[in-house]
Parts: C-alpha cells; structure tokens; sequence
C-alpha cells in the first residue's frame, strides 16, 4: 500500500497478499521516493521482446541472471490461478512487465542491493517454477502451463506506460465493487491509480466475504499495544465510533477508545483481508464483516477475469484499471 509510498508498502507487507500465492501487496516507491537506476545492461532497449530484457534476479541465495522471457511466466504462475481466461491472464503478463520495468528503472531495493527483482512475495513478485507449479496443478499441468507461455508470449514486449515510462502496475485479489486511489491507500496520488468500478461479486470470488472475531480483551491488548493512549473504560459497545467510509467504499477513518485510525491502520493491525469493513463490538466479542481481499490499488483480478468474461480484451482490461495509460513496446528511458 503516508511518509512515503515505500514506507508504506514496508509496514503492509504482505500479510495481505493474494489468496494462493499473493504478491504485490506490496508495491515500490513512488518515483520521486528511489534513486534512479543508473543506466546499465539491465535496461530495457528501445522495442526489445522479453527474451532480449536482461534481469539480475535474486533468488534467495544468490543474484540470478535472466530474461524477462525466463522470469517472466513464473511470476504470472505465482501471482493468477491458471484457470482464470486468457485475456485476464495476459493482462496480469503486461501488469507484471511493467511492474518489473518500473523496479528496473528506479534501482535495486534494500532486500536485495545487487539485484534488480527477486522472488519473495513480500518483496517483489511470487515466483513460482514450472517444476513446482506442475506439482501443484497435477492432472491440468500441461494445459496450465500452455496458458501461461502463451499469456506471456502473446503479449511479448508490451508495457503499460505512462508519459513514455513503465507504471507501477501494482494490483490486487478482488474489490468491494470498486478500486482504490493510491492516495487513500499509501501517501502518494499517481495519475493511472484512481478509483474505478470493478464487476466482481461474491458469487465470483472464493472468500469475498469474510469474518474476523475477536474477544473484547484480545481486542483492547491488540490496539493498546499500537496506541497506548486509547480508553476503553466503558462497555465493549461503546469502544468503537464514528466509523466513515471513502468513495470506494472502504473505511476512510474510524474511532476507537477515543483514538482515531485509518481504516488501513485498522486493517494492518488486526490482518484483515481489506480496509472494507464493518465492524460489531458486543460482550462477547468485537466482530469484523470484511468484502473483498488486498490493498484495492490498480487491477482487481478477479475483477479482469470477469471483464474477460464479459468480452473485454487485456488492452481493454489494462485500461479500465490504469487510467490514461498507453499499451506499446517500450522504448527505454
């Protein structure tokens, strides 16, 4: 998901990833929040296909060299189930493109200094090998694997971008009918992250409603460990007011034993699976009503899948959700 976009994406790291595999909860700084990249082999070329883009990828013990064309399709497998359609499968390919042409170009994080991306989840992307997803899928193995190459290769080359640079295609599981701004979300407004209607329902979405109970004395230690200051003197039904949501339909701010949070905060503390969200506090247990799962910023999955569903074509889809952005080969920085 501010003192900076990055310091943001850092507190949430991905408690709140994606139901199966979950990655980019968490999302890079903003541009003005990394130094940027010195120019090097690891940049793109004017209209380069993946298999031309070099990437120093750290695996978890050593620095990896790659191509997009290489990285590319385990990152897709670790982050969209390959039942989903095509079309949302490689709209999820050029999201992931750009979200790794953006790393690229504003310069290595802290997790790994040598490396221009990795394979954490929480860091970067999820990434999963072929080996390994073809364990998982079994008897569809195949099939699945063939969904995936071909998201990536039909797609080969394509980025999102924004003013001629790659965007910080960040995205999440499934929205309460519509998205989020970064702004509400993280510190920074970025022009292509605006809220937009999102078509998935609860018919749809495995876990699109979900319930987390806690009891009045496990609640009160939880957020007077965060916020020693907050009174809970009273009933249980007393400790929680003035709960406003946004436009989207998340908890823009709420108010607990006199202290007021943001609905984020809210969400963080108590691992919710979204800041959508009401919440009950009764005698025998503070109670919260959850739709949806992730930050809300940028593409809803389940939202493109059913797009897909609908007709729509991953262009179409990249554009509902990024907002101004043009579809092409990128031409380097």
């Amino acid at each position: 998901m501010k003192e900076s976009l990055m310091a943001a994406v850092l507190a949430l790291t991905l408690l709140f990833g994606i139901p199966w595999l979950t990655a980019k909860e968490a999302a890079a700084a903003a541009p003005s929040a990394q130094p940027q990249a010195e120019s090097g082999d690891t940049t793109a070329a004017a209209g380069e296909k993946d298999s031309a883009i070099k990437l120093k990828v750290w695996n978890g013990t050593e620095v990896q060299e790659m191509t997009m064309a290489e990285y590319l399709p385990g990152v897709v497998r670790g982050e969209m189930p390959a039942s989903f359609e095509e079309e949302a499968l490689k709209a999820q390919a050029v999201a992931e493109r750009s979200y790794i042409l953006y790393q690229v170009a504003h310069g290595p994080k802290e997790n790994h200094p040598t490396a221009d991306v990795c394979m954490d989840s929480k860091c970067c992307n999820a990434y999963v090998s072929a080996e390994k997803a073809a364990q998982n899928w079994g008897d569809t193995a195949a099939d699945n694997e063939a969904k995936i190459q071909k998201a990536v290769q039909d797609t080969d080359g394509y980025v999102a971008l924004y003013d001629g640079q790659p965007i910080l295609a960040v995205f999440h599981s499934s929205s309460a009918g519509k998205t989020e701004s970064s702004g509400d979300v993280w510190s920074s407004d970025l022009p292509y992250l605006t809220a937009v209607d999102s078509p998935e329902t609860g018919d749809s979405v495995p876990n699109y409603y979900s319930t987390a109970a806690f009891a009045p004395a496990d609640f009160q230690t939880t957020f007077q460990a965060a916020y020693p200051q907050a009174d809970f003197s009273g009933a249980p039904d007393t400790w929680i007011k003035d709960l406003i949501n946004n436009g989207s339909d998340r908890v823009e701010k709420v108010t607990v034993g006199g202290v007021t949070i943001t609905g984020v905060q809210m969400r963080t503390l108590f691992k919710l699976r979204s800041a959508s969200f009401t919440v009950d506090a009764a005698a025998d247990a503070v109670t919260f009503h959850v739709t949806g799962y992730g930050h809300g910023v940028g593409m809803s999955q389940y939202g493109a899948n059913q797009l897909a569903k609908e007709g729509k074509n991953w262009q179409e889809i990249l554009a509902w959700y990024y907002a101004g952005i043009s579809i092409e080969t990128y031409h380097g920085s």
